[in-house]
């Protein structure tokens, strides 16, 4: 780390101590050469997520675009701006934990499948734009499925 004042490389940490709730480590330093001391802020730096289109077009992952989905979805609802978030901050983070680029396809899922634990009429929204329904037959095979529940075997 270059000293801000004499741009010298060699320094010593005098203190350390987490910052930011814990998201960021925050460093005082004592420069070897002038004596100054400055302090550093070491912080995770987050791979660009990128998302891949059904045309095979790439781009990075936007995640308002989940969040103005999600709340389209929901509006008139009785779901909370923070389920909302809570919801795409876990999409967000299970996309991360995939470790490689993601398809629409996959994110679209992981929404309905947040969506489905959330509110059924949101989760009805947002698949009849998702998956394009054309017509009642369409929300009446998706509501089939969404009631659909099998009940758990007894163990004999």
């Amino acid at each position: 780390m270059k000293c801000p004042f004499c741009s010298v490389d060699d320094d010593r940490v005098v203190d350390s101590r987490l910052a930011e709730d814990g998201v960021a480590i925050r460093r005082r330093r004592e420069c070897a050469a002038c004596n100054s001391r400055f302090t550093t802020f070491e912080r995770i730096e987050e791979v660009g997520l990128v998302v891949v289109k059904r045309s095979g077009e790439r781009e990075p992952f936007d995640r308002e675009k989940i969040v103005r989905g999600v709340q389209s979805a929901c509006k008139n609802r009785p779901v909370e701006e923070d389920q909302v978030m809570a919801l795409v901050n876990g999409v967000e983070e299970s996309m991360r934990l995939l470790g490689r680029d993601v398809s629409t396809e996959e994110l679209g899922l992981a929404v309905l499948e947040g969506l489905r634990q959330l509110d059924d009429v949101a989760y009805m929204r947002f698949a009849s734009v998702y998956k394009d329904f054309e017509g009642a037959d369409d929300f009446a095979r998706e509501l089939k499925m969404l009631v659909k529940s099998t009940a758990p075997k007894s163990k004999a």
